[in-house]
């Protein structure tokens, strides 16, 4: 019988997905390369040991099987009591919490819950490319507005206009991130109750608020949305960036009763609940990093401490090596403009086959191939030439918005201080501002 090709059997809704992503392209490459990866966003080390000793007394203890659906006991019982006093009211454990597989399931099941086919989705770009996904499997529109870096301030804004102009009869979820990723952007309470004040403006809209870097701030203090717009928000966040443990997946939503409902209903029939033993360890942790570590106040002043020490790692070996980065006031990323380097990439890189031999910038066969937007062109070639990875924002954009969005390029720093001096090192060795070069 004739052979089938692989779409033929991927639902159609799924079929502009299955393509490999901007991480199936960059993190093999770094690993192929041996560069240093500032790209992926995950921490370059082990959890504390508190966090570590949780789990472990976790499996011995016991706690092993399936619990709760909406989340195991002590978990969602320090959620609760932790929100209550961030978010200033009083959160229900057993009706406004539930755990999720990560942020990324809670993320999914709030939009599984919420929307319906036609329904319009507004997120705010650059968003995380798995937004876009999700809101289309679910049957929904992506309505993008953006994010752009102001001329005078040099900060990454949000046009309140324009996002006033987004709403319609059709919108059902604004999808909100804060700090946000890639951009390292926090929504101030100024902006997040002009926000506030167009949601109310449409009774339907929910807005998704995911706060996943909530712990990880420079000099500003978090706000959650939660704390501005109750009866119209879901809070999402998790374990992983706080804690170091992204492996674990452990993430929740908060919001009130009516709103989780549907978060819980989508997550009942998917996930049905998640690791247990992890949820206990998680309950531990959150117990104890409210407590004095290492000097600090608490296990968060502690995190934000090494954090900041880290950005300036970054930031002074971009500055040092000629781009010009954007400092991010959350998150653990840095967004920098890479036109000063832009002339210096090869043409082959902008093709999908520059780690070919015989790929050259005068390939004729290229003629017929699209080219690959400036950014990636420019990650490939720092990963390959230069040893440093890191990630193409235009990947966090809608199709139609890609190419006039490739004058930066995201670093993490959520890396030991070995590999930030390594790609520190190595970037140096080829900079022009390097006189020993």
């Amino acid at each position: 019988p004739k052979a089938m090709s692989s779409s033929h059997h991927l639902a159609k809704r799924l079929q502009r997905f299955s393509e490999p992503t901007v991480w199936a392209e960059f993190t093999p490459l770094a690993h192929s390369v041996r560069a240093v990866n500032l790209g992926q966003g995950y921490p370059g080390w082990n959890p504390e040991e508190f966090v570590t000793d949780a789990l472990q007394k976790a499996v011995v203890s016991g706690h092993n099987q399936y619990c709760r659906s909406m989340g195991h006991g002590d978990l969602v019982a320090q959620l609760a009591q932790a929100y209550s006093a961030s978010l200033g009211r009083q959160v229900d454990k057993d009706s406004q919490i539930v755990v999720t597989n990560g942020a990324t399931e809670a993320l999914f099941a709030a939009v599984l819950g919420l929307v319906d086919p036609g329904d319009e989705v507004i997120v705010v770009q650059p968003a995380f490319d798995l937004y876009w996904a999700q809101v289309e499997t679910a049957g929904g529109v992506a309505v993008p507005v953006s994010l752009r870096v102001d001329a005078k301030s040099g900060e990454w804004v949000l046009d309140m206009d324009e996002l006033a102009a987004a709403f319609s009869d059709k919108t059902r979820v604004l999808m909100l991130n804060t700090p946000h990723n890639p951009t390292g952007k926090m929504f101030s309470r100024d902006e997040l109750e002009q926000i506030a004040t167009l949601v109310r403006q449409h009774e339907r809209c929910v807005v998704i608020s995911d706060e996943v870097y909530e712990h990880i701030t420079f000099g500003k203090k978090h706000v959650s949305m939660g704390s501005v717009l109750w009866d119209q928000t879901i809070v999402v966040s998790s374990a992983g960036k706080t804690f170091s443990v992204t492996g674990w997946k452990i993430g929740w939503t908060i919001g009130p009763a009516h709103l989780v409902k549907a978060v819980a209903v989508a997550h009942q029939w998917s996930a049905f609940s998640v690791s247990t033993p992890a949820q206990v360890a998680i309950a531990r942790s959150l117990e104890a990093a409210a407590k004095p570590y290492k000097g600090h106040k608490t296990f968060y002043d502690w995190l934000r401490a090494e954090y900041t020490r880290k950005r300036t790692m970054l930031l002074e070996t971009l500055r040092k090596v000629g781009l010009t980065p954007i400092e991010c006031d959350g998150t653990f990323f840095v967004m920098a403009d890479i036109s000063s380097m832009a002339d210096k990439v090869p043409d082959k890189y902008f093709y999908p086959d520059y780690r070919q031999e015989e790929a050259k910038d005068d390939d004729a066969t290229k003629n017929n191939v699209p080219r690959s937007p400036a950014d990636y062109a420019f990650a490939r070639w720092l990963a390959c030439e230069r040893g440093v990875a890191c990630i193409p924002p235009s990947a966090f954009y809608c199709d139609t918005d890609k190419a006039s969005n490739v004058k930066y390029a995201r670093f993490a720093f959520c890396k030991t201080d070995e590999e930030l001096a390594e790609a520190h090192q190595r970037l140096l060795a080829h900079s022009s501002n390097n006189t020993a070069k």
